[in-house]
């Protein structure tokens, strides 16, 4: 069973430069009430995650351990950034505009290596790679104990 945080945590791709650039504007400029940790360097069985979903989208996870991806991770980023940021984190929850957003979330996921400060890195893998450590050489870290910078 997985461990819960008392954090919630962003899960993103380390190795793609328009993720990181991504998430790291957006804790920048949003101060989301959370941490964010790229998916190679996070124990993701902790977090309850496998390797297969963070390598293909942004995941919010919870402080009760409830895994959001794609475009939902990102409505749940504008609602802990609260403020105004929270309007449209919720609308982005509700039909239509959840499905508007899932829509054009997938097209930037898939292309992301053609986006700005994308590179062939960013290129969303098309298969598993079972029994592969997160990163070589390094051990995965839990985050559980990470906190977020302001």
């Amino acid at each position: 069973m997985p461990q819960r945080s008392v954090l919630s945590v962003l899960v993103y791709d380390g190795d793609c430069a328009f993720c990181t650039t991504s998430v790291t504007y957006l804790m920048r400029r949003l101060r989301p009430k959370c941490t964010a940790a790229p998916w190679q360097f996070t124990d993701l069985d902790t977090l309850g995650v496998t390797r297969r979903r963070a390598q293909h989208e942004l995941l919010y996870i919870s402080p009760a351990g409830t895994v959001y991806g794609g475009a939902q991770a990102v409505a749940k980023i504008l609602l802990r950034a609260g403020g105004i940021w929270a309007w449209p984190g919720g609308a982005l929850t509700l039909p239509p505009a959840r499905w508007i957003a899932h829509g054009i979330y997938r097209v930037i996921a898939a292309h992301r290596d053609r986006l700005p400060g994308g590179s062939p890195a960013c290129a969303v893998p098309t298969g598993h790679l079972p029994g592969q450590p997160a990163a070589p050489g390094r051990p995965p870290v839990p985050v559980s104990g990470r906190r977020s910078s302001r």
